[in-house]
């Protein structure tokens, strides 16, 4: 009896383990129905260097003149969340 039920549980475990595998590796992001703001303002005079979407934040490096700065936004939305800028030391 105790090894029908052992075998039992651990048939339950690769059972599981075989469900979260699958869903792991048939995750299959969709980025044309993704929304994204129409236009994003950065600053007059800041080139964009870098774009990326990371953890449902687009960052965006700029340079301005001669600094440097990373621009956190909401891709939806278009609003600036936050602003990191990058200083010799």
């Amino acid at each position: 009896m105790l090894l029908g039920s052992s075998l039992i549980m651990i048939a339950g475990f690769i059972a599981v383990f075989a469900a979260i595998l699958y869903k792991i590796n048939s995750y299959k992001a969709d980025p044309e129905n993704a929304a994204f703001a129409s236009s994003i303002a950065v600053g007059p005079e800041a080139e964009v260097m870098q774009a990326s979407i990371t953890d449902g934040l687009l960052l965006v490096l700029v340079r301005e003149g001669s600094r440097t700065a990373l621009l956190r936004f909401d891709p939806e939305t278009g609003k600036q969340l936050g602003r990191t800028d990058f200083v010799a030391r």
